[in-house]
């Protein structure tokens, strides 16, 4: 399914006021819990590093460890994964439904394919091939709060984040009323579409999202996010996916 064919404006990084000043430098690793990454990598098998890299269209091939599954069709599956340098974003992968079951978060996985970039996102183009491994690793979210607003938030692209201290700011629907959350970014979706909600660092404001692929309207965030007020303080998780800019699909939610 591609939910990214009907985005016609959608998202932006919001910056409500002044960009805020760039905060100390900062490498896109990961810190692991559940398991440890393996450090040696496959024969043929490219680093994080080599991965990045890589130009558009080459071959790539990885090994890496399952974070969130978002979507599964038509033998196709679109993964969130990391190992112990960096994420990816596997988009639309050949994938059985008897393997996507498989694929738990931790489970270690081989993919071949070729590098895409789409609208600012580096992934793993659609009809890559998984192979399952022997291997377990969730990564930490890595708290990127002071890298709001920088240069230096791409370095944690597709990583697992986490977003601290900040308050849901006014969205407004399409009658002008400010509310907490919209159904899609203009507010002409309902109930099952994905949701988008501002927040504030009491200087700028961002816009972040439920993707209800990833996260759907069953979920805990997503119930989580529907409930929210305007001027909530709150702490986040999610994947840092990246649409004409940081566009973090939330996967947690802990009203403050």
């Amino acid at each position: 399914m591609k939910k990214r064919d009907a985005l016609i404006a959608a998202f932006t990084f919001v910056l409500a006021l002044v960009l805020a000043a760039c905060g100390a430098s900062a490498s896109g690793g990961s810190s692991s819990a559940g398991g440890a990454a393996d450090t040696e990598k496959g024969e043929g098998v490219m680093t994080y590093a080599e991965y990045m890299a890589a130009k558009p269209d080459d071959a790539v091939t990885i090994e890496a460890y399952v974070q969130g599954k978002q979507s599964w069709c038509d033998n196709k599956a679109t993964i969130y994964a990391a190992d112990a340098d960096g994420a990816y974003f596997i988009y639309n992968a050949t994938c059985t439904e008897d393997d996507y079951a498989k694929l738990v978060d931790g489970q270690k996985i081989k993919v071949t394919g070729f590098k895409a970039e789409w609208s600012g996102e580096i992934e793993v183009a659609e009809g890559a091939t998984i192979e399952i491994e022997d291997g377990n690793y969730i990564a930490t979210a890595v708290d990127v709060t002071d890298k709001l607003g920088t240069d230096e938030l791409i370095n944690f692209q597709n990583q697992k984040v986490a977003f601290k201290g900040l308050s849901v700011a006014p969205s407004k629907d399409p009658d002008g009323k400010e509310v907490a959350y919209l159904y899609n970014w203009d507010g002409s979706g309902s109930e099952g579409d994905d949701l988008y909600f501002n927040v504030t660092d009491g200087t700028n404001t961002y816009s972040f999202t439920v993707e209800s692929y990833l996260t759907d309207k069953d979920s805990d965030v997503y119930k989580a996010v529907k409930g929210l007020n305007v001027g909530d303080a709150v702490d986040m998780e999610g994947f840092l996916y990246w649409y004409e800019g940081a566009n973090p699909h939330i996967t947690s939610v802990t009203v403050k």
